[in-house]
């Protein structure tokens, strides 16, 4: 890092709010990304493969605070680079891939509010990626002589072969004669119906004269044509990033855990058997999620023969190639260069005006490890936290000794409030399975 380079106060403030309320920064992560290079070539192999027409899928593994959701975040910006359209969301009680109460629904209208693109990163760029859909249409058709609704048909043929690409394609069609008529309710009902926000097929059929809608049972078919339709409309492909996959192993219910998993295995089928063109998955949990042989994917035995590590991967050796990518932890030297890169940022890119030498950042690294040990490498969230805390009382206390404030520091490991242990008794309970017709929309009722 040299003197010149600068930090926008926009892009600082911004980046370092985030940092200090320990949640991932929207914009600026290169300015504090370090370390994890293998992993990072491993997922721009995926992007790559995604923007020439393959698929691809990755199970993002690493503890509670350890970065997962950065790394997503990373990739997502890497991949808009490439060209791709992003879209990203977080399972809760009400968003999931799988449900009968509308929650599959939501997750997908979730993603598309955060459809993003290289010139919307910070999502909404659905209704711009239609009307880019419907410009390129426009220029086709004028070099070649036809009429923009023969081309956009045209186009829009090749959806009709998958589940659900007729209505899709009229639904495309109906922005089209609102865009040539000047009709902004019709583009705006399409939007909607695109995002799935219609709840019932009577009012879709008012609007646009479909008779379905997404719902619940074709939420993955809709992702499907999406990355379909993002390539008709000049993109290289579609990348979905779906986050705190943890909330599938806290799913009181076996029956609504298992048919999570089993959507999850049709998607994981579909991508390892080339089903799936220009579409890609990055699902982020924690190791629980992954590998608890009674609530895990690990308890569905498809999921766990497709996911299992491989058996010549010992200590010192890795293998990034299998879909299950596990973060590993940051090493001494990776912390100390990111500590200097928060030094850095927060002095908005000015050597001259660093707060504190490189000796305090030694300090603070020794201080914690006496303190915490090596955890504080496994999760840096807290550390992270901890050093903007005190480059912020540095900032505004000038007579302030930082040599003072370090050996006061309080750091402790990250738990993750989530996976407390599990109540045995209601457990075995579950293990029953629920009532007949009581299909998966409870939450277990114990804290896990």
């Amino acid at each position: 890092m040299t003197a010149t380079t600068r930090i926008r106060p926009r892009e600082r403030d911004a980046l370092l709010q985030s940092l200090r309320a320990g949640v991932v920064p929207r914009a600026g992560q290169h300015h504090v990304q370090v370390g994890r290079v293998a992993e990072v070539r491993a997922m721009l192999a995926d992007v790559e493969r995604v923007a020439d027409g393959g698929s691809a899928v990755r199970f993002v593994i690493g503890d509670f605070g350890a970065g997962k959701t950065f790394f997503l975040h990373l990739v997502r910006s890497i991949a808009m680079e490439k060209r791709l359209v992003t879209a990203h969301a977080d399972l809760n009680p009400d968003r999931r891939l799988h449900a009968t109460g509308g929650q599959a629904r939501g997750l997908y209208a979730e993603l598309m509010r955060n459809l993003s693109t290289r010139s919307k990163p910070d999502g909404g760029a659905l209704a711009s990626v239609v009307e880019r859909f419907v410009s390129t249409a426009l220029s086709e058709a004028e070099q070649t002589g036809t009429s923009p609704e023969q081309v956009i048909r045209a186009r829009l043929a090749h959806l009709s072969e998958l589940t659900g690409g007729y209505d899709f394609a009229e639904v495309v069609g109906a922005y089209w004669r609102g865009h040539d008529s000047g009709d902004e309710h019709l583009k705006a009902a399409a939007v909607r119906w695109l995002r799935g926000e219609f709840s019932t097929r009577t009012d879709a059929r008012a609007a646009l004269g479909v008779r379905t809608i997404v719902d619940d049972g074709t939420m993955y078919d809709h992702l499907k044509l999406m990355s379909r339709f993002v390539r008709l409309a000049g993109f290289d492909g579609l990348l979905i990033c779906t986050d705190e996959m943890v909330n599938l192993y806290k799913l009181g219910s076996t029956r609504a855990r298992n048919s999570n998993y089993e959507q999850i295995l049709r998607i994981l089928n579909d991508t390892l058997q080339g089903n799936s063109a220009h579409l890609g998955f990055l699902f982020g949990g924690t190791p629980e999620f992954l590998s608890d042989s009674r609530r895990g994917l690990f308890s569905y035995p498809a999921l766990q023969s497709r996911l299992a590590e491989n058996s010549f991967v010992t200590e010192g050796l890795v293998d990034l190639s299998g879909p299950v990518l596990r973060l590993q932890p940051l090493t001494q030297e990776d912390f100390y260069v990111l500590l200097t890169k928060l030094r850095h940022v927060y002095a908005s890119g000015d050597e001259s005006a660093h707060l504190v030498p490189d000796e305090a950042i030694l300090a603070f690294m020794r201080h914690c490890s006496e303190k915490v040990g090596d955890a504080y490498f496994r999760t840096p969230r807290t550390t992270i936290k901890t050093f903007c805390d005190l480059l912020a009382v540095l900032e505004q206390n000038s007579q302030a000794d930082w040599k003072e404030l370090v050996g006061t520091v309080t750091l402790a490991p990250e738990h993750n409030p989530d996976l407390e242990p599990l109540d045995e008794t209601a457990d075995e309970k579950e293990s029953s399975g629920p009532a007949a017709g009581d299909d998966d929309d409870g939450l277990s009722t114990f804290r896990l």
